[in-house]
């Protein structure tokens, strides 16, 4: 059985995985500024692969993942067999893990259905009933958000993120907290509200990314927890387009 090693390789971290035909074998986390050759090579030492595939948004990192692996590996583009229809007005233009969730999301949940993605942006993507790609939203992070008050302002602290207390901050942290939190809920339970309405019937919800347990965990909106989306995105895709 061929194995593969996939990349979903983001602005802030880059996830790698060894998978066969019907399964992630093993995950590892290399953060996105951090990677580079020797990085990869030990992070990938101990694996054995016979194609690679790249989803990738930061494309001077992709090239170093192209240097290492030359004609073994494939870049996700519209170009690709994704096993779905595409209907937006720039192919080009959507993230290759807005590609990736769309197909995960079809393949594993079915569809009509939305993907959120918490990474350093979110992304809501809608696949139609027809099982066509047809667009989707983007919003800054909640790490962007909250990383962006710190910065921005001479008092307030860095903090990191988990579920409040109380919606009434008894300390600036908590303050913040309550804010960034509740106030990212509120956010997220709008632009699917009106997503929903759009799509004029009911649709799965599909959250994963970095804070995805965290904002679905007293959001109901977000019916669905599947941190591995994207990597089964992507293994779905390698799976069409490598001869196996």
């Amino acid at each position: 059985m061929q194995k593969f090693l996939l990349v979903n390789l983001n602005n802030t971290s880059t996830k790698l995985a060894l998978a066969d035909s019907e399964n992630l074998l093993s995950k590892k986390v290399i953060q996105t500024k951090a990677v580079s050759s020797p990085a990869i090579k030990r992070a990938v030492r101990s694996w054995r692969f016979d194609h690679v595939l790249v989803g990738s948004v930061v494309p001077k990192k992709t090239l170093i993942f192209r240097n290492l692996f030359g004609g073994r590996l494939k870049e996700v583009t519209p170009d690709l067999d994704l096993g779905i229809g595409i209907d937006f007005s720039d192919p080009y233009g959507i993230g290759a893990d807005r590609l990736a969730n769309a197909v995960g999301v079809s393949a594993g949940h079915g569809f009509p259905a939305i993907v959120v993605d918490f990474g350093t942006a979110v992304t809501f993507d809608i696949i139609s009933r027809k099982g066509v790609y047809e667009g989707g939203v983007i919003a800054p992070g909640l790490g962007v958000m909250v990383d962006y008050m710190y910065q921005r302002t001479a008092l307030l602290p860095k903090i990191d993120l988990n579920e409040p207390a109380s919606a009434i901050g008894k300390t600036t942290r908590d303050a913040m907290l309550a804010g960034a939190v509740y106030g990212y809920r509120g956010l997220v339970r709008r632009i699917v509200t009106e997503i929903v309405s759009e799509l004029e019937g009911k649709a799965r919800i599909v959250a994963t990314g970095s804070y995805a347990d965290l904002i679905a965990a007293k959001l109901p909106e977000l019916q669905i927890v599947d941190p591995d989306l994207t990597l089964e995105g992507l293994r779905l895709i390698a799976l069409r387009n490598f001869k196996v």
